[in-house]
């Protein structure tokens, strides 16, 4: 059965804290496992969720900050350890290659899973397979960081009444939807688009277009909210998002579920990001994220 959920293995920003782990996401995406920005600990936290190394396919960092990065090594490790059968790609900033290196090779290791480096040094897509398609946006950051996007390819929803009315029964529906027609009736009479789900993730940033960008129509958006609305200017000088601001992208963009996370060790009430979430117009579904939570991508319109 095909699971499509976020794993929340840690949600702190810069520093860990008793009850928040470093940065480290994990999106299940039917047989297929992204893991963004492993920060430090990310290891251990994905024993404690059930993820295995063999869950994973690909690895998305949005930039070099050690929050975000130095999680790195021990995953990479830990793939080699374990034998992973399939290979793995790397996404990240294509001019912190010398991170990656130093993280990919930081202590002795055998190395026997292929991880195939795929940098990012502009707007748009990285990959294309049946299941999605991978873009990234360049972001706001005092280093360069790039959020990324997933989308699933639309398809197309039968009717029954339509199907009915045809005589289309059994079978039949399978054959229409693998040729195209049947008896001089096309799949389009009997069916409509089923748009695909859309998944995007915005670590450290200021507000851009690149935000707006990624969020726009999103099932399930996980953004950055590492300040509360009245530090906007300490957010704006370090380049971040406060709970209102990444609201309000999320509002403006249409999106269906968002998910909150990256907070400041200065805020001790998480529901205090819930509420200026709320008092920013958003209305949808919210989850002010904790470590080790699992949130499903929602249901299809």
């Amino acid at each position: 059965m095909s699971v499509r959920e976020l794993v929340v293995l840690g949600t702190a920003s810069q520093v860990p804290t008793r009850h928040r782990n470093h940065n480290g996401y994990l999106l299940r995406w039917d047989g297929e496992g992204i893991l963004f920005d492993p920060g430090e600990g990310t290891q251990r936290q994905m024993l404690r969720a059930g993820v295995a190394a063999h869950d994973l396919n690909r690895i998305c960092v949005t930039h070099f900050h050690g929050d975000h990065s130095l999680g790195l090594a021990g995953v990479i490790q830990r793939i080699n350890l374990d034998g992973v059968p399939h290979e793995i790609t790397a996404h990240y900033p294509r001019s912190g290659r010398r991170f990656f290196d130093r993280l990919r090779y930081a202590t002795a290791y055998r190395e026997t899973v292929g991880i195939t480096e795929a940098p990012v040094d502009a707007d748009g897509t990285l990959a294309v397979t049946p299941a999605y398609t991978l873009q990234a946006h360049r972001l706001s950051h005092p280093v360069e960081s790039y959020g990324y996007r997933l989308i699933e390819p639309d398809g197309r929803r039968m009717l029954p009444d339509r199907l009915a009315a045809h005589g289309i029964k059994g079978p039949d529906v399978g054959r229409l939807q693998r040729e195209g027609s049947l008896g001089g009736v096309r799949l389009e009479d009997v069916s409509e688009v089923r748009r695909g789900q859309r998944f995007a993730f915005v670590m450290d940033t200021r507000l851009c277009e690149g935000v707006h960008a990624l969020a726009d129509g999103c099932d399930l958006l996980v953004i950055e909210s590492t300040f509360l609305d009245e530090d906007e200017e300490l957010a704006v000088e370090h380049g971040h998002l406060t709970a209102g601001q990444a609201a309000r992208a999320a509002r403006d963009a249409g999106v269906r579920h968002l998910v909150l996370t990256h907070f400041s060790q200065r805020y001790s009430d998480p529901e205090e990001f819930e509420r200026q979430a709320r008092v920013a117009g958003y209305e949808g579904e919210l989850t002010v994220a904790h470590d080790l939570q699992r949130v499903p991508v929602p249901k299809r319109r």
